[in-house]
């Protein structure tokens, strides 16, 4: 049963005098000592760097045009709006409030051992994401190699992408050099160097967005698309587009990666949670938005309905660049969807690969040396196979997976929702919401969305959760069709 409000206020007390005392010095001292963002701007854009990334760009455009165009454009939004940030507001706020990371802030208030464990899984899920993660974004620096080199049409030939993955020297090469560039930025720090990045390049994500869009919607018979695309048609409504939208909206947000905790965790206490909140969720839904805009017009276009039934890797490396074959200025086109692929895949892997030093630093009182070089370990042995894979190594399955999938489908499928369960049962039936409320209304202002936060967070997000859970595990294994 969820403690009455004023029992709640003193418990909050308590746990305050806590921190001043006791064990809870080393707590104080290193909330003292905690690396912090330099203000709003940095906060909201290093989040939204997180939230930015392939899913957005590769995963979005796919579900919209396979699941109803407008109508999965609009439940999307609603969720996005309710769900998601119920969530942000949730993992942001506990994070500000402990300053901690995952294992730490879940370790805080979650004092039974199966709510705690929420934390180490949270834990888990950047690590087995980073490697994977690295190993595409080496693709994505592949391609925008070749556009640069004027290989367009080279990459738009049948098997190009089947053969390059195929090629371990080349893919290993690729991976590696993603993988340190990411750990340069982290090892500046959060300020210098997650901070400064996104600071650079979000705007110029931003751009190219807009560029690609204006040349995307402005080709003859792309209107069709804009139109299926934006306009809701009731008629194309199913449940499985809601479900589709419920999961792409928490996979495209970043949650429950232990992301938005650490970001929280370096969110200075004059810095409007509320209002931060808002800017993080109008850059991941503005984001999607604009990449459906780029993509399902030019595939339609040029591949009929057929291009749009490509999803995940196939789109963007097998069916996107023939699109961009075929395009007027197509070489330059690709070399600036290549560019906004690169930029939205570096700032994502470098916040999961920011949660992984952060909860190293936090639990084992190391240095971001230390934890650089351990990650630069971890995510090399992790991601072998997972490059490899699909080469000298295809032969090795797990669960008749291939390394890069198995990885995506344990954190992404199936430690996702489950970590995302266990933070709305904490908050919700056993810390209680008004925690988090207070946190995020600190400084005064208001938190409109209150009612709407209190049910979702406690009764709507925990059910929704497991059907994703559910839903992702049956589809995984072809006993529902996705």
């Amino acid at each position: 049963m969820v403690l009455s409000y004023e029992r709640k206020l003193r418990r909050h007390k308590e746990y305050e005098k806590q921190i001043c005392d006791g064990k809870g010095r080393i707590m104080e001292k290193h909330k003292h000592e905690r690396s912090t963002f330099s203000g709003k701007i940095g906060f909201v854009l290093s989040a939204a760097g997180a939230s930015v990334g392939l899913g957005n760009i590769w995963r979005f455009p796919y579900l919209a045009a396979k699941y109803g165009g407008g109508i999965f454009l609009l439940i999307y939004i609603i969720l996005a709006l309710t769900f998601g940030y119920s969530m942000i507001v949730a993992e942001t706020a506990l994070g500000r409030m402990t300053r901690k990371s995952p294992v730490g802030a879940f370790g805080t208030f979650g004092k039974s051992k199966w709510l705690s464990l929420g934390g180490w899984i949270n834990a888990i899920i950047p690590v087995l994401i980073v490697p994977y993660y690295s190993v595409i974004g080496g693709w994505v620096i592949k391609y925008l190699v070749e556009y640069v080199k004027g290989g367009s049409q080279t990459l738009a030939e049948d098997g190009y992408f089947s053969a390059f993955i195929a090629d371990g020297f080349s893919t290993e090469t690729c991976f590696l050099f993603f993988t340190l560039l990411t750990l340069v930025i982290i090892y500046a720090g959060v300020q210098n160097g997650v901070e400064r990045v996104s600071k650079v390049m979000m705007p110029i994500l931003v751009f190219l967005s807009v560029v690609i869009v204006v040349y995307s919607v402005t080709r003859p018979g792309a209107l069709e698309g804009v139109k299926y695309f934006l306009i809701p048609n009731i008629k194309n409504f199913s449940w499985m587009t809601v479900v589709a939208a419920m999961g792409q909206m928490f996979y495209s947000m970043s949650l429950a990666m232990g992301i938005m905790i650490t970001y929280g965790s370096y969110t200075r206490d004059d810095v409007s949670l509320v209002k931060s909140v808002n800017g993080i969720e109008i850059f991941d839904t503005g984001i999607a938005l604009l990449a459906g805009m780029m993509v399902v017009p030019a595939v339609y276009i040029f591949s009929g309905e057929a291009g749009t039934s490509q999803s995940g890797a196939g789109l963007m490396f097998m069916t996107l660049p023939k699109v961009f074959s075929q395009m007027p200025g197509g070489r330059f086109i690709g070399f600036m969807f290549f560019a906004l692929v690169f930029l939205a895949a570096l700032t994502s892997s470098v916040s999961i690969m920011e949660a992984i030093t952060s909860m190293l630093i936090d639990r084992f009182h190391i240095s971001r040396v230390l934890s650089c070089a351990i990650i630069i370990v971890v995510a090399v042995v992790l991601g072998i196979p997972c490059s490899l894979g699909n080469g000298i190594w295809s032969h090795i399955t797990i669960m008749g997976m291939d390394f890069l999938t198995f990885f995506d489908f344990i954190s992404n499928s199936l430690l996702l929702p489950i970590v995302a369960f266990f933070t709305c049962i904490m908050i919700g039936w056993f810390v209680g919401a008004d925690y988090i409320i207070d946190e995020a209304a600190k400084n005064g202002e208001k938190f409109g969305r209150e009612k709407i936060y209190r049910v979702m967070v406690k009764y709507i997000a925990p059910v929704l959760l497991l059907i994703i859970l559910v839903f992702y595990t049956l589809a995984q294994f072809g006993i529902i069709k996705y």
